[in-house]
């Protein structure tokens, strides 16, 4: 490890690496994440109608997703964007679970929300731009449901640990990071997605970590190829947006995978997986053959 991130990083005690917790496994249902399985999470942004939804929900879990995503509180820029569909939207994220299977992950975006959207959500998903909203992260340290904390969009890794170990401090050990792109001085596409905060994170926290190619990219052809570099660099999965028109989606269509699209990706991924996967099994051996020098 770098010697300068024990201190940088070694503070944030309940979610750094150590040698007695080296690995984290958050339990979703049937699922874990964090374990040896890459677990993808797709759906549409907003959830916008029950028919959209259900639609998504049998293409994305047919071409092998095991989470669906989708948003029915949405903290937008403009206040003339859509908002979402609120509780109607978590009812219809629940039908959607009845019907396919899928556990669900949808964002959280206030304290006072907490209990609530908990009753509908496998995971509560905390947006770039609520990473530091302190009341809500303590908030969700009781809402008995793992949380997905994306990175802010200016944040440094040390401050996304930071907000990891208040939620683990107000009592939930059950946090998944999410690489999302951070806001630079490029503009060919929406943020740049940091790579290299997957291996890093990986090797100072014992937390899972996914990446979010689409909100990195902004731009849909690119989504597959940061897909595969997230699965290379050894992230523990993705959340992806897909959606059965982007064309008219009301939000973020410009980087939704339309179904044939996920399907593709999802296809392409397998021998990126498989070549993670080998890496996982040899890794214990070439530890001990280098432990052996």
């Amino acid at each position: 490890m770098n010697p300068k991130w024990n201190g940088q990083f070694s503070c944030f005690d309940l979610v750094a690496k150590t040698d007695t917790h080296s690995r984290s496994v958050v339990q979703v249902r049937d699922l874990e994440i964090g374990g040896n399985d890459f677990v993808v999470m797709a759906g549409p942004c907003a959830v916008e109608t029950e028919d959209q939804l259900m639609q998504t929900a049998e293409a994305v879990a047919e071409a092998g997703a095991r989470i669906l995503r989708g948003g029915a509180y949405k903290p937008r820029s403009s206040p003339y964007a859509f908002q979402g569909l609120g509780v109607e939207g978590l009812k219809i994220l629940s039908r959607a679970r009845d019907a396919t299977g899928l556990a669900i992950v949808t964002e959280v975006m206030s304290e006072e929300d907490v209990e609530l959207i908990a009753e509908y959500a496998d995971i509560m998903q905390v947006g770039t731009r609520s990473m530091e909203n302190y009341a809500l992260l303590e908030a969700l340290g009781g809402c008995g449901r793992p949380v997905l904390l994306k990175r802010g969009m200016t944040a440094t890794l040390e401050e996304l640990l930071r907000s990891a170990q208040v939620i683990a401090m107000a009592g939930n050990p059950d946090v998944i990071l999410c690489e999302r792109g951070i806001r630079t001085f490029e503009t060919a596409t929406r943020n740049t997605l940091d790579i290299a905060a997957v291996p890093v994170l990986k090797t100072v926290s014992h937390l899972p970590v996914i990446v979010d190619p689409s909100h990195a990219a902004g731009v849909r052809s690119l989504v597959p190829a940061l897909s595969r570099a997230a699965a290379v660099v050894g992230a523990d999965g993705l959340i992806v947006e897909v959606h059965p028109c982007p064309e008219k989606a009301m939000s973020d269509g410009n980087q939704s995978l339309t179904f044939s699209e996920f399907r593709k990706m999802m296809t392409d991924l397998q021998p990126y997986l498989d070549l993670q996967q080998s890496a996982r099994q040899f890794r214990p051996q070439l530890l001990a053959l280098g432990g052996a020098d």
